[in-house]
């Protein structure tokens, strides 16, 4: 793509996270808009600024759409529990919004997750496998909260019934 001018590459990206339904990485926007990756964190940062509803997730940078309705779901599970717990919650037909642990230092730690299916849950791990990182959730002995989004009601419920049989819902 020819070199542009600041306004004319927000716009762009705008429109490429517009009509995606996948995360779109700085890097991957850098080398199709031919500039660093730096120069894309800070067009993002100027969009976020002007209001635009954008997340970065782990795999990447989205456009929020649509809110659908929400549920907060308290969990508790062992490290090894992580798939179980994200793939159960996808099966349900929702999307795992975020994940948020409470710190005792800082306070609420929330990460952006954006998972929608069993491939986004895999992407994830293997990222996670990959990075070494651990999850938030071992700040905290294994509690913590997700935000999961859908538009039907009884997928919410669903989701809190499969935490319930894994055993993994604190209630």
């Amino acid at each position: 793509m020819d070199s542009m001018d600041g306004q004319a590459r927000r716009e762009e990206i705008l429109r490429r996270l517009g009509e995606g339904s996948a995360p779109v990485s700085a890097a991957s926007l850098a080398r199709t808009l031919g500039v660093s990756r730096q120069v894309i964190v800070g067009d993002v940062a100027l969009l976020r600024a002007a209001g635009h509803p954008i997340s970065a997730t782990p795999r990447g940078y989205v456009k929020e759409r649509a809110p659908g309705l929400t549920r907060t779901l308290a969990c508790i599970h062992p490290p090894q529990g992580m798939e179980a717990e994200l793939n159960a919650l996808v099966d349900t037909g929702c999307e795992v919004v975020d994940v948020v642990v409470e710190h005792p230092l800082y306070g609420q730690l929330t990460g952006v997750l954006r998972l929608r299916s069993r491939y986004d849950v895999g992407q994830f791990l293997e990222q996670a496998r990959r990075s070494d990182a651990k999850p938030l959730s071992d700040l905290t002995g294994g509690i913590h909260l997700h935000t999961v989004r859908s538009p039907d009601p009884a997928a919410l419920d669903r989701a809190a019934q499969a935490l319930r049989a894994l055993g993994y819902l604190l209630e």
